[in-house]
């Protein structure tokens, strides 16, 4: 409770003095977790940096850089200790922001981090960081890319393996150097054409000029447009991928979403119809992250409210990016053409990928190696999965199988080029794809037109990387971050 009211006080006090800020001003926040823990790291940015170390420390030397010292900190006005432990000091450029950095790893108690957090807001020139304000210093000053940016934001907040490798080679400028690459094309073929409307009369530009910038836009027309034709793999893994079970009612979906996630996250029971409204939940599978929806039972229903059930699961599988169909075990034919018949009456035509869930396994008996034979058959049928949802019977089966389907979805994130992970950047290069097209056109009109779209096209990929108009998206990227970082 200290702590919160700490860190409210010496946020009312930043908001005040936010708009009257100079650029150069110095920042602070607690960097890691919130609640008690054994080590906590404040960290501080700008030219006060240096100051408040020796305010809080009462030394006049700084440790070396980027050395860890042992240091008592002490309240500037009172002199009371407030804690032993650990600084470092960054001097800029050589630090995450390119600014004078320290950082302060105390005790994690809140009454340590209130205490200390206190005595930063009171020295002047010190003021509490913004979410996401550290990175977007270092954004200024060029540390880093918007496309790393985002990726320090998605590895901040992966939850799986995937997410946690995919985010890694954002980090570490992998699409930022892709699209810098782009960039570097776009801007030599600008460069020799508008060479050659300048000069091509006097003959010192020769005609081939034109022939090379053309086979250059080609080209890299043809690699954005293969870089777009991913299948949102980037942005499926980053954001999950969304499965819907859906079924008609009592077949066990509710069931099946309480087994997947191990709790009891929807209702179940007998009467058919209970399940009205979607129930969500998130998962991590295979280390790959799922977003699981509960739906109600596909039926022409009666019920006003069991209708709008029915509708929004219906609006759901429109938005699915993986189905996993639930049927009776007991109440299905046992050869495959009748399972697809079954299947198909159930969901309509072009549907995303299908998993085949046969729940009751356990009510079957003997009677169920012809229906096991029919799963196992493939073609027509999509992957099937013989389950129990009282026994927990085929739910390794059905983990396999979601599996192998998220990766097959999401791809390794490890292989190939990095992946699109935003809307926000599928969006610029389809406009410069779109700019790249119009210009083979225009350049048998006009190579003056021409020479713009290339202009614009290379405007969009910059707008990606934050080298051209980065103001407008900059709050968008930086509004999720945790203070801190």
């Amino acid at each position: 409770m200290a702590l919160r009211r700490a860190l409210g006080a010496a946020g009312r006090r930043g908001a005040q003095r936010l708009c009257s800020a100079a650029p150069g001003d110095t920042v602070f926040a607690l960097s890691s977790g919130h609640g008690r823990c054994g080590v906590a790291v404040i960290r501080t940015s700008g030219p006060g940096s240096r100051g408040a170390l020796h305010s809080l420390t009462g030394r006049p030397e700084l440790p070396p850089p980027r050395v860890m010292a042992l240091r008592r900190l002490r309240d500037p006005d009172t002199h009371e200790t407030l804690d032993r432990g650990l600084v470092v000091w960054f001097p800029g450029p050589q630090s995450f922001t390119g600014e004078d950095c320290a950082e302060l790893h105390v005790h994690g108690g809140p009454a340590v981090l209130s205490g200390v957090l206190r005595a930063l807001g009171r020295l002047p020139g010190l003021r509490p960081a913004e979410p996401g304000e550290f990175t977007r210093r270092a954004f200024r000053r060029g540390k880093l890319d918007l496309t790393a940016a985002e990726g320090l934001g998605d590895l901040i907040h992966a939850e799986t393996e995937a997410q946690r490798r995919q985010a890694l080679r954002q980090v570490d400028g992998e699409l930022g150097r892709l699209y810098g690459r782009w960039s570097e094309t776009l801007t030599q073929a600008l460069a020799h054409l508008e060479a050659y409307i300048d000069f091509g009369e006097d003959d010192a530009v020769e005609e081939e000029v034109l022939a090379r910038v053309d086979a250059a836009v080609r080209a890299l027309a043809q690699e954005i447009g293969t870089h777009l034709q991913d299948g949102r793999r980037g942005e499926l893994l980053r954001g999950g991928v969304h499965a819907v079970i859906a079924g008609p009612p009592n077949v066990g979906k509710s069931s099946l979403l309480n087994l997947l996630c191990q709790r009891p996250a929807a209702i179940v029971s007998p009467v058919a119809g209970t399940t009205r409204d979607v129930v969500e939940v998130a998962l991590n599978v295979g280390g790959y992250p799922l977003v699981l929806s509960d739906t109600a039972g596909l039926r022409e229903a009666t019920d006003p409210v069991e209708q709008e059930g029915v509708s929004r699961a219906r609006e759901r599988l429109k938005q699915a990016d993986l189905v996993l169909a639930v049927l009776d075990a007991a109440a299905v034919p046992a050869e495959p053409a009748g399972l697809g018949a079954a299947l198909g009456s159930l969901l309509p035509p072009k549907m995303p990928p299908c998993i085949l869930v046969l729940n009751k396994a356990d009510l079957l008996g003997g009677d169920g190696a012809a229906l096991r034979g029919a799963c196992a058959h493939g073609d027509p049928l999509p992957p099937a999965a013989l389950v129990s949802c009282k026994t927990g019977e085929g739910l390794d089966r059905l983990l396999e199988l979601l599996a192998r389907q998220l990766a097959r979805l999401c791809g390794d994130p490890l292989a190939g080029s990095p992946s699109l992970t935003r809307s926000r950047h599928s969006g610029h290069l389809g406009e410069c794809a779109a700019e790249l097209a119009r210009y083979e056109p225009e350049r048998r009109q006009d190579l003056a037109m021409a020479a713009e779209r290339l202009r614009l096209a290379r405007r969009h990929l910059g707008r990606i990387t934050g080298h051209v108009g980065a103001e407008e998206v900059l709050d968008i990227i930086f509004r999720d971050f945790c203070v801190g970082k």
